[in-house]
């Protein structure tokens, strides 16, 4: 009997062509010998066709077997990824419906890995792959005989486990994986620290959930374990479904927001910390939503962030603060940009076609971003900084002491100004440790050639603590609050007249 290494790749229409041709060929063969040798008979012409029937039979077999190989190497390949041998998005279709019968509490986790496109941004996507690889011995040790990992595309993994107390033990697991990611993978001669977000959710045997329906529920519950920091685990909940809901109506309403100039800007004076005098004002985004609820900037703001509407709108703020600026004479005008702002290649472009249209001296133009900001993808980051800043734009780290900025992370963005958190200067006023913390940042910013604001300001004891600590500039509502343009135009008339005042002759004063 013939034997088989390797499955012959064949069509339909080869499997029913060459047995035929094979017997077709050894039977005329057979023949031509039998009558160069003078043996044709009319009893060898049944003999004949008995083994050509039989020739038939045996290459349909060895085919038939080819054949079904081929299938099964198929059916392989669709339902498991080739990277990591895993089962993939398919197969946990397939798995879920089919335990779904079992009478059983069916608990599912989709796993994300937190910051992989910086991974594969640093060190390349042959490197990524390697980590994907590695992170899959990982899930596969956490998960052992107890659960079916899988590996769902990109950086997205899953677990699934079925049992009377499934989401319990599945929980269990994915802690462990968290534990064991507390330190760093070896990839190659690399040591790579990764993160993961987990979202957990269950099918009770009472309330059956469809596999797209329990994967979607997954999904939710990991974006929300990101939003809390990541490196955690969420259970799915019903009101996260509710807020998502209330997120994309207010995505709708930001949109239609934009194209009705709903939008305006208020400004908040900075002061020279020696002179009270306003040398500086902070653009704060402000939504007149008419009957609406209100929504201040802490909520409208990361929606339109995670929507990717932040950059139309980022973009009228900056045109609609430089406008504004243009005819506060010396001011320096200080405008937030966010983390999506950075990591857009096009920002740095509208940047200066504002400053090219406005006509806004760059020197007086001061760019705000804080930790988060930079530390999400600090390359991107830097790079697009670096681009900024050969505009001649300033710089400021906004929201200083509430995140774990270090020397080499200061030194490495070079920022024009540190602004000290609110929180910060107010436990400065109180708290012996708060205050050493708040005057060994201002020396350090000192040393680095950076100048420092206090932001939240209320008190005079306040102001008199961040000036004798060496602030050059407060902001508070000690001196202003947030005030629409025309205030802004009518403080700095006056504060240039009473200049203009000062600067006379005694004489030319009282006359």
């Amino acid at each position: 009997m013939f034997k088989v290494k390797q499955p012959l790749h064949l069509t339909s229409a080869g499997l029913a062509v060459i047995p035929m041709a094979v017997s077709c060929v050894m039977t005329g063969a057979l023949a031509l010998a039998m009558v160069l040798t003078g043996s044709w008979e009319t009893g060898s012409k049944s003999a004949l066709m008995i083994v050509a029937v039989l020739i038939y039979a045996t290459v349909l077999v060895i085919l038939g077997r080819s054949g079904i190989a081929n299938v099964r190497g198929l059916e392989m390949r669709a339902s498991t990824d080739p990277l990591t041998r895993l089962p993939n998005r398919h197969a946990l279709h397939e798995d879920i419906t089919r335990i779904s019968h079992d009478g059983q509490e069916v608990a599912l986790a989709m796993i994300d890995l937190d910051s992989f496109k910086q991974v594969n941004d640093h060190y390349g996507h042959a490197v990524g792959d390697l980590l994907i690889e590695r992170f899959a011995e990982e899930i596969r040790a956490a998960c052992a005989a107890e659960a079916r990992c899988y590996r769902l595309g990109g950086d997205e993994f899953a677990a699934l486990m079925t049992g009377k107390v499934a989401g319990t033990i599945l929980e269990g697991i994915c802690r462990t994986l968290l534990e064991r990611l507390g330190t760093p993978l070896d990839v190659g001669h690399r040591h790579i620290a990764v993160g993961a977000s987990i979202g957990l959710t269950r099918s009770p045997v009472a309330l059956r959930l469809a596999s797209s329906e329990l994967l979607r529920r997954a999904d939710v519950a990991m974006d929300m374990s990101k939003r809390g920091g990541k490196m955690r685990c969420t259970w799915f909940n019903e009101s996260f479904d509710r807020r998502r809901e209330r997120v994309r109506e207010i995505e709708d309403d930001i949109r239609a927001g934009i194209t009705a100039g709903e939008f305006s800007l208020a400004y908040q004076p900075l002061v020279d910390a020696e002179d009270k005098r306003i040398v500086a004002v902070e653009a704060l985004l402000r939504w007149d939503r008419g009957t609406r609820d209100a929504l201040g900037p802490n909520v409208f703001i990361p929606i339109a962030e995670d929507s990717g509407l932040i950059n139309p709108l980022g973009l009228w703020v900056l045109r609609q603060a430089a406008c504004d600026a243009g005819r506060w004479g010396d001011i320096t005008l200080s405008v937030n940009i966010s983390a999506a702002q950075l990591r857009n290649a096009e920002f740095p472009i509208r940047l200066g076609e504002v400053l090219e249209e406005t006509g806004l001296p760059p020197h007086r133009l001061e760019l705000e971003v804080t930790e988060t900001c930079l530390v999400l993808d600090p390359v991107v980051a830097e790079r697009t900084l670096d681009v900024i800043r050969s505009f001649g734009v300033r710089i400021a780290l906004d929201d200083f002491g509430t995140g774990y900025a270090s020397i080499g992370f200061l030194r490495r963005f070079r920022f024009e100004k540190l602004k000290l958190d609110r929180s910060l200067v107010e436990l400065a006023g109180v708290d012996e440790g708060s205050r050493a913390m708040m005057i060994s940042s201002i020396a350090l910013a000192r040393a680095l050639d950076m100048g420092v604001t206090a932001e939240g300001v209320e008190t005079e004891e306040q102001a008199e603590l961040v000036r004798l600590a060496g602030c050059d500039q407060i902001q508070g509502w000690l001196y202003y609050r947030a005030l629409p343009a025309r205030e802004i135009d009518r403080l700095i008339a006056e504060q240039d007249a009473a200049l203009a005042q000062s600067a006379m002759p005694s004489g030319e004063q009282a006359a």
